[in-house]
């Protein structure tokens, strides 16, 4: 039997993109892994190849009864419930940890590569984001469940045979993100605002930050896959690392970029962030009093240990990636 990758949440965001990938690579010995509940997610997975579906916990139950023993090449574990806003503790838990936990148990066991998607959300409202114990310190159950499993690979990676890489992705945009609804990155967000309505709306100030001027660390999707790639190639590496660009961008930034390759694809000027403000098409709201206190301000990757581990390239600005997206969302329309 040829080995099998296996890829968890693959109608998803992240993982579809990861499946396509390996696609890309002529690797179609694909067990996709997801909770269909939500069915439109399936358009994620049309353009690519599998060797098979299933519901996430029938996967669970198949593989730890151990009909995959001695078949799976890696796991890319990407499956999870994303929603910072979820306030059911009990879900949280048994979806994010101890799901990942027997995973990570099955790895070890049969010295399988096991690439698993953490969050930067586990840093909390911190300014320091260094993969750290000291610098975690998560505002909520999400990033509280992400953080737990973070501590118990790092008890266990002096003992493993195989590879474990977790990835603390920072704020991720790009295709195949359509389904997520309000959990859609802001980049997805303004696309749409604009497309329908001319304008686009971010927050208010908060936490001593301008209009607009919070600032994440906004990823591409293709940067996400490179660097799951690299590592699938080199699974003598271990470890949890931060993927993010390591560059700090506000919010406004990302709407000037998405409104600009809007006017681009019509024909039309850039315009500057008080241009845009000053004629309505960029315009602020109250800050959400939900997100007082659980809102993280300021984002910026410490990409020392992943350049450490020999990944080099460049990552995608805002500027660029946000017009690379939005051409695909025009391309697809």
């Amino acid at each position: 039997m040829r080995p099998y990758y296996i890829v968890t949440g693959a109608a998803g965001f992240i993982g579809a993109n990861l499946v396509k990938a390996l696609n890309d690579r002529g690797i179609t010995d694909i067990i996709a892994v997801d909770n269909l509940t939500k069915a439109d997610k399936f358009l994620n997975l049309t353009d690519c190849e599998i060797a098979d579906y299933m519901d996430k916990r029938e996967f669970l139950d198949r593989i730890l009864s151990g009909e995959f023993d001695g078949a799976v090449e890696a796991i890319f574990h990407e499956g999870a419930c994303s929603d910072t806003m979820e306030h059911d503790g009990h879900y949280m838990m048994e979806n994010n940890y101890r799901y990942t936990l027997s995973l990570l148990d099955w790895c070890l066991d049969q010295e399988v590569s096991l690439l698993y998607a953490s969050s930067a959300s586990v840093y909390g409202a911190g300014r320091i984001f260094r993969e750290e114990r000291s610098h975690e310190s998560p505002l909520n159950v999400y990033g509280y469940s992400k953080f737990l499993f973070d501590q118990i690979v790092r008890r266990r990676m002096a003992d493993a045979n195989s590879q474990v890489v977790g990835f603390r992705y920072f704020n991720v945009y790009g295709p195949r993100e359509q389904h997520k609804g309000r959990m859609a990155s802001v980049a997805f967000h303004f696309f749409n605002q604009y497309q329908a309505e001319g304008k686009v709306r971010l927050f208010e100030g908060c936490d001593g930050y301008g209009h607009g001027e919070q600032r994440r660390d906004f990823i591409y999707i293709d940067d996400i896959v490179k660097v799951n790639m690299y590592f699938l190639d080199n699974p003598e590496l271990s470890g949890i690392f931060n993927l993010g660009t390591g560059r700090a961008q506000s919010f406004n930034d990302v709407a000037v970029a998405a409104v600009n390759a809007c006017r681009a694809a019509r024909g039309e000027p850039a315009l500057a962030l008080a241009q845009l403000q000053e004629q309505g098409i960029i315009e602020y709201i109250a800050f959400p009093d939900a997100l007082k206190g659980k809102y993280q301000s300021f984002t910026q990757a410490d990409q020392s240990l992943l350049r450490s581990a020999g990944y080099d390239a460049p990552f995608a600005t805002v500027e660029e990636g946000v017009a690379d997206y939005v051409r695909h969302r025009l391309e697809k329309a």
